[in-house]
């Protein structure tokens, strides 16, 4: 949804478009981003007013949100929509009293995003042991997590905080990101058959971080990270396991698989057929219907056109990416 919305944006405004951190973690899509005529800036405050901004699908701080609207900036929030659910779940909680224990990692975009909702209500938890210092909390406890978290992980600082405060409120739909946790669940299920893991993606993602570490916690003597083809090492031999991060594109995929051309063809396992859809966020969708009725009252049209937003649902990121990149 985030990397669609962006390449909306190249689309409708003349370069440079703004975009807030990294529209997704992964060093490939952002320099083709940045190639499209895209400017990621870590403070608001280096966007000109009036200019088109796009906050990322990581989730910002209500302050940087504000600030983004300011000064007749076109602002548009990409945020992903289960960041979305977290930062209304602390809103909610710490408006009700509730301490809350967010389990997350120190200095991810996401978690300061999340945070800042109520810097003075959360708690910031990495490892079970900080649960130990917070022997002195008397209000109720609520439990939220960064969506990005290995499952394994956000399971034992769960269970240990719950074995900690017994009455300890908890989301009823989990909070980790779907994506990240089907991923998680299918690497689980080749990793023992495989000589060495490739797990592609970018050292800033933490869920493709996540996938090497759920292939190392599972033994796998070789777990290589890579952005891309080009950084496989040739000495790869034996049974070699292909997964991806979340913001990877599948030609980075297909580019591995072709690099490696295994001896022995290559067997895909399936785990879970996704089927969640994502429109585009509000602001855009807003932004893109008040331009086509600006252009009606223009240019008058005999049938009035749909949106082009209208088939969104059958467009991959990647092919709208590409196209953006062929303008």
């Amino acid at each position: 949804m985030a990397i669609k919305a962006l390449s909306w944006m190249v689309r409708i405004f003349e370069p440079p478009i703004y975009c807030y951190h990294e529209i997704v973690h992964n060093r490939l899509i952002v320099e083709e981003f940045e190639r499209q005529g895209v400017i990621f800036v870590n403070d608001i405050a280096e966007v000109p007013p009036y200019a088109p901004v796009m906050l990322s699908a990581h989730g910002s701080a209500p302050e940087v949100e504000r600030q983004a609207a300011a000064d007749n900036r076109v602002a548009v929030n990409a945020v992903c929509p289960l960041v979305t659910k977290v930062h209304h779940e602390l809103k909610i909680r710490a408006q009700q009293g509730y301490t809350v224990i967010y389990i997350g990692h120190q200095g991810h975009e996401e978690a300061i995003g999340t945070m800042a909702v109520a810097p003075a209500s959360v708690k910031l938890v990495e490892h079970e042991s900080d649960l130990e210092n917070l022997d002195d909390v008397t209000s109720p406890v609520a439990l939220l997590a960064q969506t990005t978290l290995p499952h394994d992980e956000w399971s034992g600082i769960a269970q240990k905080a719950r074995e900690t405060f017994p009455d300890i409120w908890m989301p009823g739909k989990s909070d980790l990101c779907y994506a990240t946790t089907n991923r998680q669940a299918a690497l689980k299920t080749i990793v023992d058959k495989c000589d060495a893991v490739v797990v592609i993606g970018s050292a800033n993602s933490s869920n493709t971080v996540s996938l090497a570490h759920v292939a190392e916690a599972a033994g796998c003597k070789r777990v290589l990270r890579i952005d891309s083809a080009s950084q496989l090492p040739d000495d790869l031999d034996g049974v070699v396991g292909i997964t991806a991060g979340a913001s990877a594109p599948e030609w980075l995929v297909e580019e591995v698989i072709d690099a490696l051309n295994p001896s022995d063809g290559v067997e895909v396992l399936r785990s879970t057929d996704e089927d969640e859809y994502f429109p585009p966020p509000r602001d855009l969708r807003e932004l893109i219907s008040a331009m086509t009725a600006a252009l009606q009252i223009t240019i008058p049209i005999k049938n009035e056109p749909d949106s082009p937003i209208a088939d969104d649902k059958n467009l991959s990121a990647v092919d709208m990416l590409l196209q953006g990149h062929q303008l």
